[in-house]
């Protein structure tokens, strides 16, 4: 999608959302679809940037199919997964079955999220309290006495500031909203960090697991049409030992565990700029909200990739928001305790993901030196656990629906 020219910044609004992410997006449309007006802030030209969450599980494709458009979202390239396999005990298994979901996709969508978010803002614009500007930076918030009431940024050269009812931070990991609020970070720590790679598809290559397979000692694929998308997991911290022992022998290491060998390795892994981090963490805000301010996504939650949830868990944030603060919004009577019902109802869904993926991440760090527990060969004989897991994955501990 072309990049409009910069229009003007508004000198206030309803409700403004900082980050133009997947919840800064749906929470911006659907406040705009209840009336309210409301002005998106995203710090760059466009969504295009490599190795971001491209997850679209169920929970998120029911939202879409409550606004009515699903079959124009699916119309958009992507692959999907039915079922997504990995290793256990040496052995390829599935891991998630998503066939008996009560949801109307029973699969994950595979698409780039700079087509998801582009398909958003094409949607949103159509409505005329909504406006989306690019390249701003948010550099401070407003505040009189104890409520926050607007944000100062910065567009260009110039420096401006925008007055809100409500400021919404969904600016991610790395938040300058949380940042600026003072708001206390609970970290419960992550021991590994991926290495994102890509790899051009070769017209011979086999049907790897439908095309998603991982994590299989440490190696995850993710087929994206004309390429796959490669997760290399490594020790936190490990990456500055790995560039001084030399480019080949990390394409050795990663020959050693995937499916390709070195020589295909070389073609796409020609210096380090090819290798991408992701800094894993998990960590979570203790309070999600001020008068005037509440944070959302990963700005107040901060996932690990495993489940690839993050995404989705930040879209059902998002929803629980518009559900619960909308009418506030639109009568003018906003207080604290509306935004704090936000973080209540949404408390539990991420309190156990998280601690799902604590649990997952420790787990994959202890060496095997004894045979496996009764408790561990009787969840590898039960067939129900790829469907359990699949609800988990697939919807999560709890599911938002859109009200009108």
């Amino acid at each position: 999608m072309t990049t409009p020219a910069a229009t003007p910044l508004p000198a206030s609004t309803t409700c403004c959302i900082v980050g133009g992410g997947p919840a800064g997006m749906m929470l911006g449309y659907l406040l705009a679809l209840k009336g309210i007006n409301v002005v998106v802030l995203e710090k760059h030209a466009d969504f295009l940037r490599d190795f971001r969450g491209d997850t679209i599980h169920p929970s998120t494709l029911e939202i879409i199919w409550q606004l009515g458009f699903l079959e124009e979202f699916l119309a958009l390239p992507h692959q999907r997964a039915e079922k997504l396999y990995g290793e256990i005990a040496g052995k390829e298994a599935t891991l998630a079955d998503f066939s008996r979901l009560p949801t109307q996709c029973k699969f994950i969508a595979f698409m780039p999220q700079w087509d998801f978010l582009n398909f958003i803002v094409a949607k949103a614009r159509q409505l005329p309290n909504f406006s989306l500007h690019q390249q701003v930076m948010v550099t401070d918030l407003l505040k009189q006495d104890d409520q926050v009431t607007g944000v100062r940024v910065k567009q260009a050269d110039a420096v401006q500031e925008i007055r809100a009812d409500l400021v919404v931070g969904c600016d991610g990991r790395h938040s300058v909203v949380r940042e600026k609020a003072g708001l206390e970070v609970m970290n419960f720590g992550a021991p590994r960090d991926v290495l994102w790679l890509k790899i051009t598809k070769s017209p011979d290559d086999p049907e790897w697991s439908t095309g998603h397979r991982g994590p299989k000692k440490g190696f995850i694929m993710i087929d994206r049409g004309d390429y796959w998308q490669c997760g290399y997991s490594i020790d936190k911290g490990s990456l500055d030992a790995l560039k001084q022992r030399g480019l080949e022998a990390f394409i050795a290491d990663v020959a050693e565990i995937s499916p390709f060998d070195a020589a295909r390795l070389r073609n796409d892994i020609t210096d380090w700029e090819a290798v991408k981090l992701l800094q894993i963490r998990i960590d979570r805000l203790k309070s999600w909200s001020l008068p005037g301010l509440l944070c959302i996504g990963d700005a107040a939650h901060a996932m690990s990739p495993i489940g690839g949830v993050g995404v989705n868990l930040a879209i059902q944030d998002a929803v629980a928001t518009a559900n619960l603060v909308a009418p506030a919004l639109i009568k003018g009577n906003l207080t604290l305790r509306h935004l704090q019902r936000v973080q209540r109802r949404r408390t539990f869904p991420t309190w156990a993901t998280q601690s799902l993926q604590v649990m997952i991440s420790k787990a994959s760090q202890k060496k095997r030196t004894k045979p496996p527990s009764g408790m561990e060969l009787w969840m590898r004989q039960r067939a129900f656990i790829p469907f359990l897991f699949g609800r988990l994955i697939g919807i999560g501990f709890f599911k938002e629906n859109y009200k009108r």
